[in-house]
């Protein structure tokens, strides 16, 4: 609407004057540069503390589903030990029969208690160590999963 710094006219007059808090613009405090350079570095540091814990966390994860895995590994080849002891009742036959399971049911150990005869009951007892992943397999080293089943020996009482 005009030039305001036309010669002919006064300087436009302000009502309340400059702003009290107004004056040269500067690049902050004074005390911002040594807070600056106190915090350089800071996500670096952040993230090396986080990662050791969150590939903790993977590796127990990742640990507590295969123990779960072998679990279930161990109560199907307990089933398969069992199903060939009521046929033949010999240690042998069910170790077979783990062995056909593959790993890490091969290397698990069996026993046979009670009777042995047509008719009689027998136990099947399966036992086997839960695979171990390093650095937190520490944690499930001492743990022996087991299964047991009592079977029925086919044959003449």
């Amino acid at each position: 609407m005009g030039d305001q710094d036309r010669p002919d006219r006064p300087p436009v007059r302000h009502r309340c004057g400059p702003h009290p808090q107004s004056g040269p613009v500067t690049a902050g405090p004074v005390t911002a540069g040594p807070v600056i350079e106190r915090e350089r570095g800071q996500s670096t540091v952040e993230l090396a503390v986080i990662i050791p814990v969150v590939v903790l966390l993977i590796l127990l994860t990742v640990q507590a589903a295969l123990v779960l895995r072998d679990r279930v590994l161990l109560v199907h080849a307990a089933r398969a030990a069992a199903r060939e002891v009521i046929v033949d009742p010999q240690v042998a036959s069910a170790t077979k029969a783990l062995q056909q399971q593959g790993p890490p049911i091969s290397t698990a150990r069996v026993t046979l208690t009670g009777g042995t005869t047509g008719g009689s009951l027998a136990t099947v007892t399966v036992r086997m160590r839960p695979t171990r992943v390093p650095i937190v397999g520490r944690v499930v080293a001492s743990t022996v999963l087991q299964e047991r089943l009592v079977v029925m020996i086919e044959g003449a009482s």
